[in-house]
């Protein structure tokens, strides 16, 4: 086989607009050049979505384990089937059924990638509610795929060329987030956030903003003591770790007069505050990356969007930056274990970066 990565695709909500944004990017030659693709759904519901958008000469072939790509043709997707019978498809209808299939095409791909048979997991999106079962108990996929890999913490981290955003609280109600900020957590995540920076992103020095929580950041405890109390000495403690911090910053003169661009990465208090400008001015190019954990998984930085599902609307742009910036971030884990094993060749690498 080549020396290309196998990168495994989950398809998320068989309803929602996963399949398309798979066929669209899958339909071109190029992603070939780079990567071996193996999608864990069904052909039936790739058919079905083919049919809709009108890329049926796109095929697949069906393997039953990773390691079956070997000798194969390399110049068209894999598909591994992860059920047996057969789905009620209805695009942008929420369904409590089809809501297991999301799952058993994330469990199969995850199950692969902890075993290290793909290099990298691309999940497609998922209804959070619909996808609720025994087996699944968790508010996403960040925090399914963080106690599949064992790991003590995990970083939502949303990146794109031009702006990288980190949460510090995730999937939970507004009316708890100021409850659950505390300064060991906001440590714990600028640590993640520099760490990856530097090992996954090739940043050498991070400079990381950090955003307040209350309006104004607080203004200077006339509305909200977080910031002197919580946020502030979690960034001196940062700085202590070595770690570039700076803030706390008012979130939104912080966005709107383009202070982000003289920073590597923020980290913002909770999801709306972190995602709502990052998608305003990186959502054709942006992906979701996971940091923290052991195996690499990116996804687009959108939802199901069951309002365009079906109609061969949905863009793929999204969902291709996240297969190239996985590739991306696979091969710079790989150079650092090299680096660490040859450290003759850091001022090279670093030369050719900068």
């Amino acid at each position: 086989m080549s020396g290309k990565h196998k990168i495994g695709i989950s398809i998320g909500d068989v309803n929602g607009i996963g399949l398309e944004i798979i066929l669209k990017t899958l339909a071109e030659s190029k992603i070939y050049d780079y990567c071996v693709p193996i999608v864990y759904g069904h052909t039936k519901v790739a058919s079905f979505y083919k049919r809709s958008i009108n890329i049926n000469e796109l095929s697949f072939t069906v393997i039953n384990h990773a390691a079956e790509t070997h000798g194969k043709d390399h110049k068209k997707p894999f598909m591994i089937n992860c059920w047996e019978n057969d789905v009620k498809i209805e695009p942008g209808i929420a369904n409590s059924e089809v809501g297991k299939y999301a799952f058993l095409s994330l469990e199969r791909a995850t199950a692969d990638l902890v075993k290290g048979d793909i290099s990298a997991l691309i999940t497609a999106p998922i209804n959070k509610d619909t996808i609720q079962s025994e087996d699944f108990n968790f508010p996403g996929h960040t925090e399914y795929l963080q106690e599949r890999d064992g790991a003590a913490g995990s970083l939502m981290f949303m990146v794109s060329d031009t702006l990288r955003v980190g949460i510090v609280t995730g999937h939970i109600p507004v009316a708890k987030v100021a409850e659950s900020i505390t300064a060991e957590k906001i440590v714990g995540k600028l640590k993640l956030m520099e760490a990856s920076l530097r090992n996954d992103f090739w940043i050498r020095k991070p400079k990381i903003a950090v955003l307040g929580l209350n309006p104004h950041a607080g203004d200077n405890g006339l509305i909200g003591e977080e910031e002197k109390t919580i946020i502030v000495p979690a960034i001196e403690e940062a700085r202590n770790h070595n770690i570039l911090a700076f803030g706390p910053f008012a979130a939104d003169g912080f966005f709107a007069n383009g202070t982000y661009l003289q920073f590597d990465a923020v980290l913002a208090m909770y999801h709306d505050q972190g995602l709502i400008p990052f998608k305003q001015i990186a959502f054709e190019s942006g992906v979701n990356f996971t940091a923290g954990l052991n195996f690499v998984r990116t996804s687009p930085d959108h939802g199901t969007a069951y309002d365009i599902a079906g109609k061969n609307l949905a863009s793929e742009v999204s969902f291709r930056e996240a297969i190239f910036t996985a590739l991306h971030i696979v091969k710079n884990r790989k150079e650092n274990i090299e680096l660490n094993e040859n450290p003759l060749k850091f001022t090279k690498l670093s030369r050719d970066r900068d």
